[in-house]
């Protein structure tokens, strides 16, 4: 798959193409029917397709300090993106000048003198332009003038998450903050993943016979709720089973809040400085303040046992 940073990575023989846009985070089961639609729609026309997404997220531009917690960073997005069969990914930075570009301007600018749309897959609700004031109806308008055409999926898919209410980025973020990791994994097709490098901490994990990876994590990810969690420890393409931790580690009443993963049975890791991934897969308990450094000895151990069993009992296939 060709990744583009801006209008003026797409190549000058460009032809036409089927296109999607959207911010994409998580890249869920309703955007997989999206983008899964364009990569058919591109194979039966014969021509390649692009995703085009943006960075920062547009809501941190135009409301600052309202940036969400991210569900997954552009280059998680682009290998999801890559599995799902997409030709090209576009991410156009979003600045103040950007985001005042009128949905008119932005058809002509990316859509129709950059990328040759043949054919643009949106859902029903998606806004783009200044002041969003673009919509699905102004787009297919557009594309008598332009010779595209749109086509419009609906993306609403529901489930069990979150009570039966349509799957969308916004009811995953929550549910991750709750430490719903089973709803999350269902709006997600997988589980909820973190990422970053892993740094030196207190080493108290070392100390107690549970030696921990410590992840500095990326900025702006959604991070679940303090407690401990199942899953998996991913190392250069390695799926470690994981007792995850999330918290501030009130035990030893520290202030920091921190995710720790313990990759059960393995001895002798060496993880400093690695960028790693941790795959959430379900919660155990929340995080708690015992009486004696006995007691949380004990704690642990009964953690990494239902760790171990839960991670067993899941099919990753």
């Amino acid at each position: 798959m060709q990744r583009w940073r801006g209008l003026e990575d797409i190549p000058q023989d460009w032809g036409r193409s089927v296109v999607t846009i959207g911010s994409y985070d998580g890249v869920h089961r309703g955007h997989q029917l999206i983008i899964g639609r364009a990569v058919e729609r591109a194979r039966e026309l014969g021509v390649p397709s692009v995703v085009v997404t943006f960075d920062p997220h547009p809501s941190e531009v135009v409301r600052p300090g309202s940036h969400p917690p991210l569900l997954a960073p552009h280059h998680r997005r682009a290998e999801l993106m890559a599995e799902l069969g997409v030709d090209a990914l576009l991410i156009l930075p979003f600045t103040t000048d950007f985001s005042k570009l009128a949905p008119a301007d932005f058809i002509v600018k990316v859509l129709v003198d950059k990328l040759h749309a043949q054919l643009v897959i949106e859902g029903p609700n998606f806004r783009f332009g200044h002041k969003a004031a673009g919509n699905v109806r102004l787009l297919t308008e557009f594309g008598g003038t332009y010779d595209y055409q749109v086509e419009v999926i609906d993306l609403r898919v529901r489930g069990e998450a979150g009570g039966g209410e349509p799957f969308s980025s916004t009811l995953t973020r929550r549910l991750v903050a709750e430490g719903d990791m089973t709803g999350a994994a269902e709006i997600l097709g997988r589980p909820h993943r973190v990422e970053g490098v892993v740094v030196r901490g207190a080493q108290r994990g070392r100390e107690l016979g549970f030696p921990t990876a410590n992840v500095e994590t990326l900025p702006h990810t959604a991070i679940p709720a303090d407690g401990v969690y199942a899953g998996w420890l991913n190392v250069n393409g390695e799926a470690m089973p994981a007792a995850i931790s999330v918290g501030t580690n009130p035990q030893f009443d520290a202030t920091e809040r921190t995710v720790e993963a313990y990759a059960i049975d393995r001895v002798g890791l060496d993880l400093y400085g690695l960028h790693v991934a941790v795959d959430f897969l379900a919660y155990v308990r929340g995080m708690l303040k015992f009486d004696s450094i006995d007691e949380l000895l004990v704690a642990m151990a009964a953690d990494v046992k239902r760790c171990s069993e839960l991670i067993a009992a899941y099919d990753r296939d």
